[in-house]
């Protein structure tokens, strides 16, 4: 253990990074399982679920929830069967000792620092934004990162995707159940998307049901959150990226109505705090785990060490999947913190027949 270790405030069995629903999820089913987890809620607790008013998708609720209401459900659910929730935002992981000695020292940004046998990962990935005007009043009222999410709810609606990529294109085929029009607005003339997807979107263009807007970007989003977005101030330039061309006497500015705008421009998964443990990622820097059939699908690789939700999948990315795979997590902690319940058992009894063996002597 770390000769620092009169500065630990506190040792865990497992500790849990992340208070969205994967990691809820596994609080609740840690919790049953008497492992004592501790959850950090980090710097956007409750997750990306937070920023949905309506939850319609989530089974049990066919009335639909909020997302915030159903997010503080499942934090009393965990802390009633034993809990304990902190919120601190992680800096940093290190794995240290070796053998029954082994252990993770988790750092907080205010210097608090705690060790555990056992982490769930489940701090999830966080949407890119523009960062313009009427972005933040109005997230979760009109404007959205999460089509299969929120789409339902703009039925015949002039609905705005931001992007170029995969992403948008799906995004944008999707919300033509709901729409009247889809408007794929894109800051450059080429999509980055593979072909088949902007083939697939070319057959809902001549089918009138997908607009696309070129090298155009917006700048400023307008509404209300009694009455969600209404227009969004967009630029346009014909040799792309107008937002670097304000200047240019080609960049057209111009009002274009909406009722609503959905953001398709990529997520950052949350795991720079993970960087000395040793982890493995994808490009994008989403975990990757062992995944397959029976047990221990959610191992990162590091003993001890577990994925769940948007940090791990960035394909589904649903609220239902992250608790799937936040129950997958805790039992894989579970069965892990079991054998080496069952390790340190063996290790003591047998320092302690020497000991006896030398007394002997």
């Amino acid at each position: 253990m770390s000769s620092d270790s009169d500065a630990v405030v506190e040792h865990r069995p497992l500790v849990i990074a992340g208070t969205g629903i994967s990691g809820l999820s596994a609080a609740i089913y840690a919790a049953r399982s008497n492992n004592n987890p501790l959850v950090l809620e980090g710097d956007e607790p409750g997750g990306q679920l937070t920023l949905t008013t309506d939850v319609e998708n989530y089974p049990g609720f066919p009335e639909g929830i909020s997302g915030p209401e159903l997010i503080n459900n499942m934090k009393e659910q965990a802390t009633q069967f034993g809990a304990d929730t902190k919120n601190g935002v992680l800096e940093s992981i290190a794995v240290e000792g070796e053998g029954t000695d082994r252990l993770f020292r988790i750092t907080l940004a205010n210097g608090d620092v705690y060790t555990a046998d056992a982490v769930i990962a489940a701090s999830g990935a966080s949407a890119r934004t523009l960062g313009i005007p009427g972005e933040d009043d109005l997230m979760g009222y009109g404007l959205s990162t999460c089509a299969t999410c929120d789409g339902a709810f703009f039925r015949d609606e002039k609905i705005v995707v931001i992007g170029g990529g995969d992403a948008a294109m799906e995004e944008a085929h999707f919300l033509t159940k709901f729409a009247s029009t889809v408007y794929i607005v894109h800051r450059r003339e080429e999509f980055r998307a593979e072909d088949v997807w902007i083939e697939r979107i070319m057959d809902k263009k001549e089918a009138g049901e997908i607009e696309i807007m070129r090298n155009t970007e917006a700048i400023e989003l307008h509404g209300s959150r009694e009455e969600g977005v209404d227009s969004v101030t967009m630029v346009r330039n014909p040799e792309g990226h107008p937002t670097d061309k304000l200047d240019d006497p080609d960049t057209e500015e111009f009002e274009f109505d909406a009722g609503a705008v959905f953001y398709a421009i990529g997520h950052t998964p949350n795991t720079d705090y993970l960087e000395g443990t040793g982890i493995r990622t994808d490009d994008e820097g989403y975990l990757k785990t062992l995944g397959g059939e029976g047990g221990n699908q959610t191992d990162t690789g590091v003993d001890g060490l577990f994925g769940a939700g948007d940090v791990v999948d960035f394909h589904y990315q649903q609220a239902v999947t992250a608790a799937g795979m936040g129950c997958q997590a805790a039992m894989d902690a579970d069965t892990y913190l079991e054998e080496l319940e069952r390790t340190r058992a063996r290790s003591a009894a047998a320092s302690g027949d020497t000991a006896a063996a030398e007394s002997d002597d």
